[in-house]
Formats: C-alpha cells, sequence, structure tokens
C-alpha cells in the first residue's frame, strides 16, 4: 500500500511548525517554498539597518529539517492548486507548472507587500518582506550618507538625508528607532563633510497612533520615545504620493531620497487558487479545525488565513501561524494513525511585543501592560528563542550584546547582487 503523501507550501513559521509536528507520522512529507531558507521575519529590519547580517535571521530549511528523514525539500514555487484532482502546479528553474499529487495538503504561503491599489508606489517605496528586501533597504540607507557626503551642494544635503517611513504598525516603528539608533551610535563619528545627526526621519500613518494593537498606553509610550530619538510621527492623514522626490502627504510634499513601505501586507492567491470563500483582504475562510469547507484534506494555516475566535479575527502574526501549523500537523498524524482526533484550534495568545529603539520596548499581554528596559529584556528573550537554530542563537546574542555595549553594528556592507558587479 501506498505512503500517504502530505504536501506543505510555504518554509515560513507555519509550514515549518507542521512539519516538525510531522517528523513521527508514517508518510511521506515534501515541503514546497520558493528559496532554500527559512526566515525569521520580525528581526528582517535589523539587517535593513545593519545590526544583523543576512546569515543570522536565515537559515536553510534542509539544515532544519535534516534529521527529519520522512521528509523532502522542493525549491520551487506552487502556482496552482486542483482540489478535485488533488494535485498542485509546481514551477522551478527548468520546469513549468508539474502536477505533484497529494493526499493531504497545508498551505501556509504567507502575504507580500499591498500598497493599497497604489502599485505604482512600489517602485519608490521598498517594503520588508524577505532577505533580499533587508539588503535593498539596508543598501538605500547607507548610500543615502555616502552620497550626502559625496555631495558638494549643501542644499542637497536635507533631501539625501530624509528617512520617510510609511506606516506605524510594528515593523514601522522598529525601523524608525533602529534607523535612529544606527544614527546616533553608529554613524556619528564616520563622516567628516556631513553631521548624520541632522538626519530627518517622518514616519508617517493614516491612523491616529502609533502601534493600533496595542492599548493606548503603550502606544502613548512607544510615540512618546520614538519622539525622543528624533523621529518626527505624523499621524491622521495618508499618503497621496510617492515618486522619486519624496512624498506629498496632507497636501505637503516632504523632500526625500529614502523611503520606506511599513504599512499593509496582501495575502497569498491561496484563495484564487481553491476558488473557496475569503474574506475581504482575500484570505481563506477556514472551518474550526483550519481546514477549506467541503475538503477536510486541505489546510490553510497562517497569514493566508482567515479565523474568527470569539468574535474577533485571528491577527497576523507569527506565533498564530506556528501554533496553527503545529495543530495541523498534529491533526493529520492523527487521522493517519488512527489515535484520538483533536478539539477545535483555538489560539493562545502569549502577547505582543515591540522595540522602540536601544533597550525600550512595549509589552502587552492579558492585562500586562510594560514599557521601557524590562519589556525590552522579554522582547529579546523570546526572540532568541524563536530563531531556528542553536547556533543563530548564539550569533544573535553576542551580536546584541556587542552592539549594545559598544554601537558598532554587524553587517554595513553595501552589496548589489547584479551580474554586472562581476569582473
Amino acid at each position: 500500500m501506498a505512503q500517504t503523501k502530505i504536501i506543505i507550501v510555504g518554509g515560513g513559521f507555519g509550514g515549518l511548525a507542521a512539519a516538525k509536528a510531522l517528523r513521527n507520522t508514517p508518510a511521506q512529507i515534501i515541503l514546497i517554498d520558493r528559496t532554500n531558507h527559512h526566515l525569521f521575519q520580525p528581526l528582517l529590519y535589523q539587517v535593513a539597518t545593519s545590526v544583523l547580517s543576512p546569515g543570522q535571521i536565515g537559515y536553510p530549511i534542509r539544515g532544519i529539517l535534516r534529521d527529519q528523514k520522512n521528509t523532502t525539500v522542493i525549491m520551487g514555487e506552487v502556482t496552482g492548486v486542483d482540489k478535485d484532482k488533488k494535485f498542485v502546479l509546481v514551477s522551478d528553474a527548468d520546469r513549468e507548472s508539474v502536477p505533484v499529487s497529494y493526499d493531504y495538503l497545508i498551505l501556509a504561503t504567507g502575504v507580500s507587500h499591498s500598497y493599497f491599489g497604489h502599485d505604482e508606489f512600489a517602485q519608490y517605496a521598498p517594503g520588508l518582506k524577505t532577505l533580499a528586501d533587508a539588503v535593498a533597504v539596508r543598501n538605500k540607507i547607507l548610500q543615502a550618507f555616502e552620497q550626502a557626503e559625496a555631495e558638494e551642494d549643501p542644499s542637497r544635503h536635507r533631501e539625501l538625508l530624509t528617512f520617510i517611513l510609511v506606516g506605524a504598525g510594528p515593523t514601522g516603528v522598529e525601523m524608525a528607532g533602529a534607523i535612529a539608533i544606527l544614527i546616533r551610535s553608529t554613524l556619528k563619528e564616520e563622516f567628516r563633510r556631513i553631521d548624520p545627526a541632522l538626519a530627518r526621519i517622518v514616519l508617517v500613518d493614516m491612523a491616529n497612533r502609533v502601534l493600533g494593537t496595542f492599548s493606548e498606553e503603550l502606544s502613548d509610550a512607544a510615540k512618546k520615545r520614538l519622539e525622543s530619538l528624533g523621529v518626527e510621527v505624523r499621524l491622521g492623514h495618508s499618503v497621496d504620493q510617492i515618486d522619486a522626490d519624496g512624498i506629498v502627504v496632507a497636501g505637503e510634499r516632504i523632500v526625500s531620497k529614502t523611503v520606506i513601505w511599513t504599512a499593509g501586507v496582501s495575502p497569498s492567491p491561496a484563495g484564487k487558487w481553491l476558488q473557496v470563500e475569503m474574506d475581504r483582504a482575500g484570505r481563506v475562510r477556514i472551518e474550526k479545525d483550519l481546514t477549506v469547507a467541503g475538503h477536510p484534506e486541505i489546510f490553510v494555516v497562517g497569514d493566508t488565513a482567515s479565523l474568527d475566535q470569539d468574535g474577533k479575527p485571528l491577527p497576523g502574526v507569527a506565533q498564530v501561524a506556528l501554533q496553527q501549523g503545529r495543530y495541523a500537523g498534529k491533526l493529520i498524524h492523527s487521522r493517519i494513525t488512527g489515535s484520538s482526533t483533536s478539539a477545535p484550534f483555538r489560539y493562545f495568545d502569549k502577547g505582543n511585543l515591540a522595540v522602540v529603539g536601544k533597550g525600550f520596548a512595549v509589552l502587552q499581554s492579558g492585562k500586562v501592560r510594560l514599557s521601557g528596559y524590562v519589556a525590552w529584556l522579554a522582547w529579546a528573550l523570546i526572540h532568541i528563542q524563536f530563531l531556528a537554530k542553536a547556533t543563530l542563537r548564539v550569533s544573535v546574542f553576542v551580536q546584541w550584546v556587542w552592539t549594545y555595549v559598544t554601537g558598532q553594528r554587524g553587517s554595513r556592507l553595501i552589496v548589489k547582487h547584479h551580474s554586472s558587479d562581476v569582473p
């Protein structure tokens, strides 16, 4: 009798958690991802601001699952699903739309940038979802200082050293604080013709407060911390225009050569592949056991899934994806082995965290509200814990301590990955 075949699409938090939960399952597991690495996305902004190098937050998926003999890793892109014939279409470097059959399917395909109908903004305001994005943003920030140092016209220094972040959620707040610390602690002594401390950092959002998912008290604390770091926080107005010369917000032109998009996201096209019910954002509506209605063999987890709990939709955070991936894997294991089935999925909220510069964070967990150094220590410990491998935990911990004590960064290289750059 042929072994049960399980396909997992996506090697992020949800997909990797599902694979690990299936490590003892008598089945053939295939994990498919467009890249060869698992990425710890919450620390992408630290690569973008030169605290960490790309190799400190990414790790090869094959290396993580090397001892899991029932699992094969395929680097390819899933472009469609036939839920009736039970196969996915996979494309790689030399093949297009190859059908791969499954008995169970777990879609953990994540999200991409959303420019809210203004896709023309993308070329002027890169987002932050992949390692390539982080390196590109790092290049952009460091190049701004290099260009200002070389610029003979002092009147142009202001626009070159104005950094705009669009979106005041966790990514925007963390990026703004990190850029401020980069300027204050690292760059201020390294330039001779410009003063990096004169750089302008602007955080823009149409919402009325930063970190909207946090309590008003913690939101206010984060805003005050940003302002103490020299960040201009502009709230209550959407960005009307982004172009090569900066942005227009509330009718005002802010001239800048470095605009970074830290606002919305859009889910993968999994709902279109499956042709099932989706919410307004395009996420797949799933049942309480994380399956698609009418298809108990198809699971959707993480940011691509839409599930309400206690009357509210679950947030698109790593903890939701981790818990859903683990649940889906265990449920499939119980079905294959004939063991007792699980109760409906229920998310356990361990709280929200956001860091705002050096030694300061905000933490919200149940009735607990913390801001300051203690919250920052909790943030550091939790993030270290969830890195994929022990080697990464040690490396990141050492780098953080070194940066905290000396102000020196892990990687401030401007690297352009183009064939034309190779001699």
